[in-house]
């Protein structure tokens, strides 16, 4: 056994009896060994899942749909998804001889470290979501990002699965020439617009640099598009949703009917990535399908926590993400009641003007009684929906366990959307809310 595995592993061993997880133990291997994570020997099938959003919830569901498929596997389930949260996970996978113990990996990588340890992974695919503006003061604009998973899937050799909706996403297939290129695509459904007013990123066609003309929109800029000039975006998906039905929560593909878990658009792209990878490995999709089924999100993912009523908690950190969530919350028709936690940590990105973006506007119905703004940058919430005429609705809690106390004790439905660093914590303060 190696002795720096063997400390790191012995480190890790200490802390889950302590009841303690997270990924000290990464960081401990990494600052012994700054090649730790390229020492492990990975099994022949090693997915890496990246994008801006939906990457925790799209590696779980291909994650599961293996192991319904016969496979053992090794992921990183809650998401930690930088460099010391995978050097962690390896190590937790692995004998004493960096030999990964699974048929599979699945990793979730966040999109800035996924050119930096790429080769040391060795994937056999790689899926990519989406790409949307996402913490500019961390990771710059959005376009240095997509030209450095560009340079590292020049020479890629694997399965290379690739949002078809997204112009950004998909202009990486112009470039990995040795690649089997991989696309999905959801057909045009209830949700569906010839126009949209949400943030467009992906204007341009990335061969000519004119206009793409869109022939409709699911939700910012992902939906069916093409070049008038070079036809970039002419695409023949390999996985087709062809209809969604949002009265029974299924959709159609290849001439069957599947289950999506959770009734929105981007949930239904999420399992369409989880297919292409069925498909591209020549595994049943009925697996997948009893995965859908039966999948209950949580970690901060429509996670439901039985206060005096119930209180759902989402994930939000960029203007796409937040205004799907709001989109999802109001089309609820019961009264409620918001509670906004911002904050602007270093994983949160210091930079909060993305909340001026995000379409806060929604939130303004008849049915949302009150708004609490909470966390380290609760008045610079405040102050962005008192722009959208809700000052009449606001209530401003900085500290997170008073802001839930408050909840608990109006007595009505509510819902919780919470940036990064403070997803956690909170989630903590309503298990332990709904306990009393």
């Amino acid at each position: 056994m190696g002795i720096r595995l063997q400390i790191v592993k012995t480190v890790q061993k200490i802390l889950q009896r302590s009841g303690r997880g997270g990924s000290f133990p990464g960081q401990l291997g990494l600052l012994m060994d700054r090649n730790f994570i390229s020492r492990f020997k990975m099994p022949a099938t090693v997915i890496l899942v990246t994008g801006t959003n939906g990457k925790t919830t799209t590696s779980n569901l291909i994650a599961e749909s293996l192991r319904q498929s016969g496979m053992t596997v090794l992921n990183n389930h809650r998401g930690d998804n930088l460099n010391v949260g995978i050097a962690s996970l390896l190590a937790g996978g692995s004998d004493g001889s960096y030999n990964i113990q699974a048929d599979a990996c699945v990793i979730e990588v966040d999109e800035l470290t996924l050119y930096r340890q790429f080769k040391n992974l060795h994937p056999s695919a790689l899926v990519v979501n989406n790409f949307f503006r996402d913490q500019l003061d961390r990771a710059g604009e959005m376009e240095t990002i997509i030209r450095k998973i560009i340079e590292v899937t020049e020479d890629f050799e694997g399965d290379l699965i690739l949002n078809g909706d997204d112009p950004n996403v998909l202009r990486i297939a112009d470039h990995a020439k040795k690649a089997r290129i991989h696309l999905y695509s959801v057909g045009e459904n209830a949700v569906s617009r010839e126009h949209t007013d949400e943030a467009s990123e992906g204007k341009f066609c990335p061969r000519c640099g004119r206009p793409l003309q869109y022939r409709y929109y699911q939700y910012s800029h992902i939906g069916r598009f093409e070049c008038p000039e070079d036809h970039f975006g002419a695409i023949e998906p390999e996985i087709l949703v062809d209809s969604v039905d949002y009265t029974t929560g299924t959709f159609t593909c290849g001439g069957r009917r599947f289950h999506s878990f959770v009734n929105a658009i981007y949930m239904i792209y999420n399992c369409a990535a989880v297919l292409t990878v069925m498909k591209a490995l020549g595994l049943d999709p009925e697996a997948a399908d009893r995965v859908f089924s039966d999948y209950v999100l949580n970690e901060g993912r429509h996670e439901c926590f039985e206060l005096s009523k119930p209180c759902e908690i989402n994930l939000i950190k960029n203007p796409t993400g937040a205004n799907e969530v709001m989109k999802d919350i109001m089309s609820r028709p019961e009264d409620k009641n918001i509670c906004i936690l911002l904050n602007d940590n270093d994983q949160d990105g210091h930079d909060v003007s993305w909340i001026w973006d995000a379409h806060f506007e929604r939130l303004d119905s008849p049915a949302t009684k009150t708004i609490i703004c909470s966390g380290t940058r609760a008045y610079d919430m405040a102050l962005r929906l008192k722009y959208e005429g809700l000052e009449d609705r606001i209530k401003v809690i900085e500290d997170a366990a008073e802001a839930v106390k408050w909840l608990d004790e109006a007595d009505m439905n509510s819902f919780v959307m919470a940036t990064y660093t403070a997803l956690h914590s909170t989630r903590a303060i309503l298990r332990r809310q709904a306990a009393k």
